[in-house]
């Protein structure tokens, strides 16, 4: 898989475009294949393409289509926030750019164009776009018109509001900056932006400041009379002819554009000589204003000439139009070459494109958002789509859920049932429920039926199970489920939305047993804080474990983590950190401690540790300072069931935390249990974890 690069501004107009294609140059010279992506573009009209994305693909001339290479449009994020569904934004955003990630070496991601309102959301949904894609970030912007204060005092914002999140810093990019604040502007960088970020500072580039005639017929909707071929001509300035020629002479500067009446011919003519004459500078255009248009012989004149400047007509009156222009801020163009080379030159002169390459080359992000960590358990299940089911099927989570999992392909559904209840509860529901891909099985009518009963009477029987009870015990779904698991007709369960957690487990316990050399059976939350995700074990099972148990309990949660792509920092939960506490309760953590650093010397672990300490940077600090784990935990092992589950609960509701599970650790297939409060998406997530365990058996 690929590495990224988030190009991030905090404003508009920053120049961010010749950061985009320094990078292309500098990534495409050093690496095979490059891509490009933009999660948010502006919107357009029907047929446009974004022209950020149509300058640096056809350009690069990247293989990619214009489909792939952006998110969403403006109008198109506005509506999904309006309707409460902004986290399919992410999710969609997520799932383009991994494809891309899939097909290139590196894909450099650049952010959206500020509007004139709402840029602090804009901003706010950026940092998090960059720390959902797990990528680092370079941080532009723009030091035109601009106190030095300001322009540092921009960048350090920003990077702090980056940090802040998590999100990795390579660079901060101090553009259009006067030539004489140059200095200053990088000595007050030096002392707020830390050593080891780079600190790059760019002039002002005027030949990237002035717009090209394209632009301005562009935004003023002009008519191209004559010399269509030269509008990538550079206005250097603007001035309106008014005045007599013999007085408009003299106002005359290089690459300067003429605004005057299209009835003016003495304008005209004479301005066109003068771009010619070795007397005067050239001129890069003329605009003929008040929609008038030239009489016949002046055309004609002005036909016969050989001119290298395009002569343009517009419907506005002089003065409107001198206002215009002077409000055009320029950019680059695919057409523009030139200004893409100067772009490409400009940023290969002042910025250490060794450095940045080498930081972006080793850099390993450790942060797992809540929106990656659901995609990765989504994407990680469609590799091997495991049969899970669900004994609960007349439930109307279960039936919503299945719904949903059928949708996004994840995993093969069996509901325990009767198929006729089902179908009818799904149709008042109003929930689509394919019945061609979903098998719903009646226990007691099923083929299996009687072979599952003669199973369970061997396996139970030395407990005093004869045939007719075990006859009574398969007609339990939770029993039919479970044997399905053990016979190999599914790869797992999850259950509890009606039944307890008992009457979900205890089948599994007596038939499916645990793994070889685990004495107990635990659990885990997957917490999806807004930022992070932590693993919370045991707030399920076990109610008051003693020191060798919280020990096995703690080991387990952290290869839970591991397996789900989470470098586990385990802490050991009490009501004091460190050596300061006394008393039973902290005895035993600190003696499960140090049951693990024996047997697992390769985990980080700090124990016994308050909840504050483990996961507040600055409390960890203070209280362990020197704690691998303290502040930064994020396997938290609680003493016993009932802080355990008080507090993932309270974590949950306050917060507003996804929480996913529980999920069962040590049986020898997995078994999952549903609270009774259980919502859809717990249910949904719940048979996404189970399928992913059903992988490693």
């Amino acid at each position: 898989m690929g590495k990224g690069l988030y190009i991030a501004t905090s404003e508009r107009h920053s120049g961010k475009s010749i950061v985009t294609l320094g990078l292309m140059r500098t990534f495409l010279g050093r690496t095979p294949k490059v891509g490009y992506f933009r999660p948010i573009i502006d919107d357009g009209v029907e047929g446009y393409v974004d022209n950020h994305i149509q300058t640096v693909v056809s350009h690069f001339e990247l293989d990619i289509a214009i489909k792939d290479t952006y998110g969403f449009t403006r109008s198109e994020v506005l509506k999904k926030y309006n309707d409460g569904k902004e986290g399919e934004v992410f999710d969609s955003i997520i799932e383009k750019y991994r494809q891309l990630q899939d097909r290139f070496d590196l894909v450099i991601v650049e952010g959206t164009d500020f509007t004139d309102t709402g840029s602090i959301i804009e901003f706010d949904i950026n940092v998090l776009i960059c720390k959902n894609l797990g990528i680092p970030a370079v941080i532009v912007a723009s030091g035109a018109n601009k106190k030095v204060s300001e322009t540092v005092g921009n960048l350090k914002l920003a990077f702090d509001t980056f940090k802040i999140k998590d999100v990795e810093v390579l660079a901060v990019i101090a553009n259009k900056v006067p030539e004489d604040l140059m200095e200053d502007v990088v000595s007050n960088l030096t002392k707020l932006i830390p050593n080891k970020i780079d600190q790059i500072v760019i002039p002002i580039i005027k030949s990237l400041v002035d717009p090209t005639l394209k632009e301005i017929i562009d935004y003023l909707n002009g008519e191209v009379l004559f010399g269509e071929g030269f509008i990538n001509n550079q206005a250097g300035s603007f001035g309106v002819g008014a005045m007599q020629l013999p007085n408009y002479l003299t106002h005359f500067k290089e690459n300067s554009l003429v605004i005057t009446p299209g009835d003016r011919a003495d304008i005209i003519l004479g301005a066109l000589q003068a771009s010619v004459s070795s007397n005067y500078p050239k001129i890069s255009g003329i605009i003929l204003t008040g929609g008038i248009i030239p009489e016949k012989s002046i055309l004609k004149l002005i036909e016969g000439l050989k001119i290298s400047l395009p002569i343009v007509s517009v419907k506005e009156g002089t003065f409107e139009v001198t206002n215009k222009v002077g409000n055009i801020k320029s950019g680059i163009y695919a057409d523009n070459t030139q200004k893409i080379i100067t772009s490409i030159a400009t940023f290969e002169k002042y910025v250490n494109v060794d450095s940045l390459a080498d930081k972006l080359i080793t850099f390993e992000s450790t942060v797992i958002t809540p929106r990656m960590f659901q995609y990765n358990l989504l994407k990680r299940a469609q590799t091997q789509k495991k049969r899970i089911v669900l004994p609960e099927g007349h439930d109307e989570r279960i039936i919503r859920a299945t719904s949903r999992l059928l949708a996004s392909g994840v995993v093969e559904v069996i509901l325990l049932g009767n198929e006729k209840k089902i179908k009818n509860k799904a149709i008042k529901l109003g929930v689509p429920l394919d019945l061609k891909r979903v098998t719903i099985i009646n226990p007691i009518k099923s083929s299996y039926f009687d072979d599952y009963v003669t199973t369970l009477y061997e396996l139970r029987k030395h407990k005093n199970v004869n045939m007719d009870m075990a006859r009574d015990l398969m007609a339990d779904v939770s029993y039919f489920g479970t044997m399905m698991i053990y016979k190999g007709h599914a790869d797992g369960m999850v259950s509890g939305a009606v039944n307890t957690t008992q009457h979900t487990i205890r089948p599994a316990l007596q038939f499916i047993k645990t793994k070889p050399g685990v004495s107990v059976v635990s659990s885990v939350f997957f917490m999806c804080l807004e930022d992070r995700v932590s693993v919370f074990g045991d707030c399920a099972i076990n109610p008051n474990p003693n020191a060798d148990q919280l020990a096995e309990i703690a080991i387990a949660s952290a290869e839970t983590a591991i397996n789900f792509g989470i470098d586990p920092k385990v802490a050991m939960l009490s009501y004091s950190s460190g050596d300061s506490g006394k008393g039973i309760d902290v005895d035993k953590v600190r003696e499960a401690t140090k049951i693990v650093k024996e047997k697992r010397a390769d985990l980080k672990i700090e124990g016994p540790i308050q909840y504050d300490a483990a996961v507040d940077y600055t409390v960890g600090k203070s209280k362990l300072p020197n704690s691998e784990v303290a502040g930064q935990a994020n396997v938290l092992i609680f003493p016993d069931l009932n802080t355990g589950n008080n507090t993932y609960k309270a974590v949950q509701r306050e917060t507003g935390a996804l929480a996913i599970g529980p999920m069962l650790q040590g049986l020898n297939k997995p078994v999952n249990d549903l609270s009774r409060g259980c919502t859809v998406a717990d249910v949904y997530n719940t048979v996404i974890i189970t399928a992913i365990q059903a992988q490693d058996f």
